[in-house]
């Protein structure tokens, strides 16, 4: 037998034996390390499912709470134009920091990393906040990147941020009371913005629709250099004059467009912690005032257009008017017959009474309701109010009310009334919207004839060149007005010290396009008015300094031919 042969072939079984053994030591330790691996990932994946669960049945109001506020934050609201395209309001994107307390592990830490932030944020409401039973809770709305990042820099576990979006006003100021406001939802709450909720927005938002920020833009009537330069000669002259408040409006008589509109003091809506005071009142429609002699100019009207008076007609003014206990005398008496121009020139209230008389208290009665002055005006704006009038309307009512006491109306009223009544007699409601003469064609009605109208235009003229708004003239442009002094109600009793001034004006008086009103309240007599606060020396000329302005950017150019004196019809 073959030794050798031998002793090679078992050296190769033992080699095989001891490789194949190696082998299945090294695949069993493989298999191990396998077992182990597939136990790890199944203990983190049970410990990841075992955490969805919990934050699922556990904490079900987390996810909800965060989900919902993220829901009404990007709820985006459409942009604001003016009439030419400019941006009014916009929306822009901000953050806001909330906690989930059961999150938080330090309190006091977490504390003092906020208030370091943000210093009007107080301790104890803070604590209170984040020591709190629930999941989800504001910290602070809209805030600043600088804010979010130094909010981010501390590293409070529990402090997170949802992005929303935040109105912003580019005007600031300027055109605050017509665009109103939002709140920190972004919902509107006052001026065009709460009418843009009303107008169909808030469902929208509801349903889930209103989440783009392409939306169709809203475009105004209102023309934001117009607002601008307006805003600014009521802000000059309300210094000037110590008022204690001012109000303006830029009017469009051919389509009832409002150019321009502002109530001084006004608030920032940007920061419109200043909104809800009572001094930021919109008091050109959400204030109600008796307008005094301004609203002469409708009783002329009424009077011409009833056929019971003409232009040629005289009264008598030479004693004052007694009835039932109260007189009525003239501010400035001449005390001899005045003509019914004089009437007007002069601001007589004797004259202006007996016209009213003449016409009788129930037709005067149905004239102002028909000229839209008894009942409650509607724009697109919220803030609004309604007239306030004598349930019991009697001789003395019509009296008192020709010359614009005992009857309250909202300013914006008053000028759409006033538009009617130089524009050729038809009546256009005011709006804050922009549209063109087509789109007002059977929304107009006849208020006084065409004669009517064209002996107004005659009267506010002569007014403004010979009577009391001579210093609201302005070369070129033929401004036509009539002065307002009121005497305010204090403790139910009228004031000679606290006067309420208007001025009611339209332009250029050969084809009225604008009518301008504004209003001062409790101006202060000057060195250079010889200490008179009356409409005439405050009142008048802020009218004629917003004309000088708005008059160009609105492309009325200045003629500067022989001045303009409208004729008035024979029949008058």
């Amino acid at each position: 037998m073959d030794t050798s042969h031998e002793n090679v072939t078992g050296s190769t079984f033992r080699h095989r034996f001891d490789f194949e053994g190696a082998n299945k030591v090294r695949s069993e330790g493989t298999c191990g390390r396998i077992r182990l691996s597939i136990l790890v990932f199944v203990c983190c994946f049970a410990v990841m499912t075992g955490r969805l669960v919990m934050l699922g049945f556990a904490s079900p109001a987390v996810a909800s709470s965060r989900s919902g506020a993220q829901d009404a934050m990007d709820a985006a609201r459409p942009d604001i134009i003016d009439r030419n395209g400019e941006i009014l309001a916009t929306d822009i994107r901000t953050a806001s920091i909330f906690a989930e307390p059961q999150k938080i592990v330090d309190i006091d830490e977490a504390v003092d990393a906020l208030t370091g932030v943000f210093p009007d944020l107080k301790s104890t409401w803070l604590r209170k906040r984040l020591a709190g039973k629930g999941s989800f809770t504001w910290i602070k709305r809209e805030v600043t990147p600088r804010q979010q990042q130094a909010v981010h820099e501390a590293g409070i576990p529990g402090l997170g941020f949802l992005h929303e979006n935040r109105r912003f006003y580019p005007a600031g100021n300027t055109a605050s009371h017509i665009l109103g406001l939002v709140n920190v939802d972004n919902q509107g709450i006052a001026g065009m913005e709460k009418y843009i909720d009303d107008s169909g927005l808030s469902v929208l938002h509801d349903t889930g629709f209103a989440r783009s920020r392409d939306q169709e833009p809203v475009q105004l009537s209102v023309d934001i250099r117009v607002q601008h330069a307006l805003r600014d000669e009521l802000s000059k002259n309300m210094k000037k004059f110590k008022a204690i408040a001012a109000a303006g409006i830029v009017l469009d008589v051919e389509t009832g467009e409002v150019i321009g509109m502002a109530s001084l003091p006004d608030y920032d809506p940007n920061d419109p912690k200043n909104a809800q005071k009572p001094d930021r009142l919109n008091r050109m429609t959400a204030g109600v005032y008796e307008m005094g002699s301004v609203f002469k100019t409708i009783t002329m009207a009424m009077a011409l257009d009833s056929g019971q008076v003409t232009i040629s007609d005289s009264f008598d003014a030479r004693q004052p008017l007694r009835v039932k206990g109260a007189t009525i005398n003239d501010f400035h008496a001449k005390k001899r017959i005045l003509s019914v121009p004089e009437i007007f020139i002069y601001s007589s209230n004797i004259g202006t009474a007996k016209m009213a008389l003449k016409v009788g208290r129930e037709n005067h009665k149905a004239f102002l309701r028909k000229t839209h002055l008894l009942d409650r005006l509607q724009t697109e704006l919220p803030e609004s109010r309604s007239p306030s009038f004598p349930k019991k309307w009697t001789d003395l009512s019509t009296m008192t009310i020709s010359f614009g006491h005992g009857l309250t109306v909202a300013p914006i009223q008053l000028a759409a009334t006033a538009a009617a009544l130089v524009n050729d007699g038809m009546y256009i409601g005011p709006t804050f919207l922009k549209r063109d003469k087509t789109s007002i064609k059977g929304e107009t009605e006849r208020l006084v004839s065409t004669e009517t109208s064209a002996a107004m235009r005659y009267l506010l003229r002569l007014n403004a060149e010979k009577g009391s708004g001579k210093r609201s003239r302005v070369d070129g442009y033929f401004v036509g007005g009539k002065t307002g002094t009121a005497e305010k109600v204090v403790n139910g009793k009228y004031s000679h010290n606290r006067l309420r001034n208007s001025f009611l004006a339209a332009f250029p008086m050969d084809k009225p396009k604008y009518v301008v009103l504004v209003i001062l309240d409790e101006p202060k007599g000057l060195k250079e008015t010889y200490g008179y606060a009356t409409a005439g020396v405050n009142a008048a000329p802020t009218v004629g300094s917003i004309i000088r302005r708005v008059g160009p950017i609105l492309g009325v150019m200045p003629r500067y031919e022989q001045e303009f004196v409208p004729t008035v019809a024979a029949s008058f």
